[in-house]
């Protein structure tokens, strides 16, 4: 994706993904340089050598998604709250000869304006504050720059981080102001963003076809409902976060007003190991623990019974003392339940 912006009208942005939270609380990291070969995991990596040079995706997250869901019926979670992952963040990009052989070509065609371009070398040439694009800390440190998220190129909020290249030092921490720069919280919220769950259609007794006034039983087969993460990390910088989910709630919306949920709030909670009850012979007439009794029939269509668990969800990283809790997820699908009239045979 190419644009120009007001940090330096950069011609390219690398698009890899990223987000932060500016909202939720922020740790310290203390930052040195990893292997950058991001072993077991899947996404772009990169190191430095000894002169400071990085690869194009030296700032790139990297994934590890072995414990996390999968299989077609898989989706994200959705938050709870009114929280939704940025579009952009900040990491390191260039050393000192990358950012000069980066800027220089686009100050000498001319094409940002003799102003801007006179602004820029004062910046980053003439020591207002950084001279000679930081040469001295060549291997000591990497300017870094914004990135944008992975399918949020067209995004407004990808536009939002346009603050100038800016110098972070190994092993120290990028500027307080700058909240959108890359810490293991902000991992922690992009792994956040690539949780996988499994689909929450339940197991009804009767199936598919039931009764009206007839209670149906709704249980999940648990096995399905491990807790999962994602672990997302830059090796360049040496930090990393896990982020987990675990199931703690069913919700069943009975898809009509014509119904009675079991418990009256329709939300079954998971008791060691196991939502709702599988239904057992001889059982019919029982008050079931988690399930809906339909008062109407569903005509010639079938109601949609939508199945939603609520995920608990939170995170461990770098440099983090405990897990921080992350706002609660969910996910929900629905399935067809057909209501029929109790037929009476008159003699």
């Amino acid at each position: 994706m190419r644009r120009v912006s007001g940090r330096g009208r950069t011609l390219a942005l690398s698009v890899i993904v990223a987000l932060s939270v500016a909202a939720l609380p922020g740790t310290a990291a203390a930052y040195g340089p990893g292997d950058g070969q991001g072993s077991g995991t899947t996404g772009p990596s990169g190191n430095a050598d000894d002169k400071g040079n990085i690869s194009a995706t030296a700032g790139a997250v990297v994934f590890d998604r072995s414990k996390n869901g999968s299989g077609q019926s898989a989706g994200p979670v959705t938050s709870t709250t009114t929280w939704t992952p940025p579009a952009c963040y900040y990491a390191p990009k260039y050393s000192p000869d990358q950012l000069k052989k980066h800027l220089e070509p686009i100050w000498g065609a001319g094409s940002t304006g003799y102003e801007w371009d006179a602004s820029q070398r004062d910046r980053y040439v003439n020591g207002h504050p950084y001279k000679d694009f930081n040469k001295d800390k060549a291997g000591k440190g990497y300017w870094w720059d914004s990135y944008v998220t992975e399918g949020r190129e067209g995004d407004p909020g990808a536009l939002d981080c346009d603050k100038p290249y800016f110098w972070v030092d190994t092993n120290d921490d990028p500027p307080a102001d700058i909240p959108e720069a890359i810490t293991p919280e902000r991992l922690a919220q992009l792994a956040y963003a690539e949780i996988r769950v499994p689909s929450t259609k339940v197991d009804l007794a009767p199936e598919g076809t039931t009764k009206v006034n007839l209670p149906t039983w709704a249980w999940l087969d648990t096995a399905k409902f491990k807790p999962v993460s994602v672990t997302a990390s830059v090796p360049l910088l040496g930090i990393e976060a896990t982020t987990t989910a675990e199931p703690v709630a069913l919700k069943i919306e009975p898809g009509t007003d014509d119904a009675t949920t079991y418990p009256a709030s329709g939300v079954c909670e998971f008791d060691s190991g196991h939502i709702g009850e599988p239904y057992a012979k001889g059982k019919s007439e029982e008050t079931p623990p988690c399930g809906v009794r339909y008062l109407r029939s569903s005509g010639d269509g079938a109601y949609k019974l939508k199945a939603t668990i609520t995920w608990k969800i939170h995170w461990t990283g770098t440099g983090v003392a405990g897990a921080q809790r992350l706002p609660e997820g969910t996910f929900g699908a629905t399935q067809d339940v057909i209501v029929q009239e109790i037929q009476a045979v008159n003699r």
